[in-house]
């Protein structure tokens, strides 16, 4: 099982040179890739890691996610092939759905169709990747065109995908999935297989589809201060609800017992939990709110 870190810009000072650092850091230390979040209230991500990718080089980025509703199926391929074609192919877009309060509240954008509106976002996102032309006529997005970007790389496209419709759709037309927020018997009984079949069904080998779960953790001997501080700084996705029928569905009253916290070995044997449910990458999200608890977690993490 592959292991790698969560980064997101909002904890930055400077989003640009910092992303810089970390990602130079993280290369150091031997995690071959990390995964940022793309908030609504957030510097652009992709034109962040165009800088950071440029400069550091031995280690991949990935978007966790770029939500599809507010951008055209035709730009975003535009500015994944160009990251690609920048970083030389270490660049893996993961497209999320985000959620109603955002896509509604914020954009004004409906958030209805999300099964049909992803569908139809992939019919044009997906061949202009690969170097061909679109002709996708939708009910929700219709894209008609070519890209010309020589040398630019195919990236990976993963899909945040929780829901049986939205993992179908995910094993049968993309990387995989990449999740948050979400227990090793949901992923054990719940998104591994649907994933999985999906792609079987589709014609597609097993191997084709990878499993990204992503998780909050911090090794710690303070094992209650530690839960304490995820149950505040993860309270919002006890609310939203497709991370609440996660959390439900394992059997958590909230994000502090998604979490992942305690000793070395506590830590671990909860990581290789993962690996026997079926994640074939695991992304810590350290939440220690010292640099010296991070380090430590940082230091188990690659150690697995």
């Amino acid at each position: 099982m592959q292991i790698s870190m969560f980064g997101q810009l909002t904890g930055f000072d400077a989003p640009v040179d910092d992303a810089v650092a970390y990602l130079a850091q993280l290369r150091d230390e031997g995690f071959g890739r990390v995964w940022l979040s793309q908030l609504p209230y957030e510097p652009d991500l992709l034109t962040v890691l165009a800088v950071a990718l440029r400069e550091v080089d031995g280690i991949e980025a990935a978007s966790g996610v770029i939500p599809i509703q507010n951008q055209h199926p035709m730009l975003l391929a535009q500015r994944a092939l160009t990251l690609s074609l920048i970083s030389g192919g270490r660049f893996v877009l993961g497209l999320g759905m985000t959620h109603a309060a955002v896509t509604e509240g914020m954009w004004g954008i409906p958030w209805d169709k999300p099964v049909r509106r992803l569908n139809e976002f992939l019919d044009g996102l997906l061949p202009l990747l690969a170097g061909a032309p679109a002709d996708a006529t939708g009910q929700t997005v219709t894209t008609r065109g070519a890209l010309i970007i020589p040398g630019a790389p195919r990236p990976d496209v993963y899909i945040a995908a929780l829901g049986p419709q939205l993992l179908r759709l995910a094993g049968r037309r993309t990387s995989g999935t990449c999740t948050w927020m979400t227990g090793p018997s949901t992923l054990r009984d719940h998104i591994s297989p649907t994933l999985r079949q999906a792609a079987a069904d589709a014609g597609r080998p097993e191997d084709a589809v990878r499993v990204v779960a992503a998780l909050p953790v911090a090794v710690t001997d303070d094992v209650d201060g530690a839960r304490r501080q995820a149950a505040e700084q993860f309270a919002m996705y006890g609310t939203l609800p497709s991370y609440r029928a996660m959390l439900d569905r394992e059997g958590f009253a909230g994000p502090e017992d998604a979490a992942i916290i305690g000793d070395e070995a506590t830590v671990r044997d909860r990581v290789a939990e993962l690996r026997t449910a079926g994640v074939d990458e695991f992304v810590g999200a350290t939440f220690d709110t010292s640099e010296e608890g991070r380090a430590r977690t940082r230091a188990l993490l690659i150690s697995c």
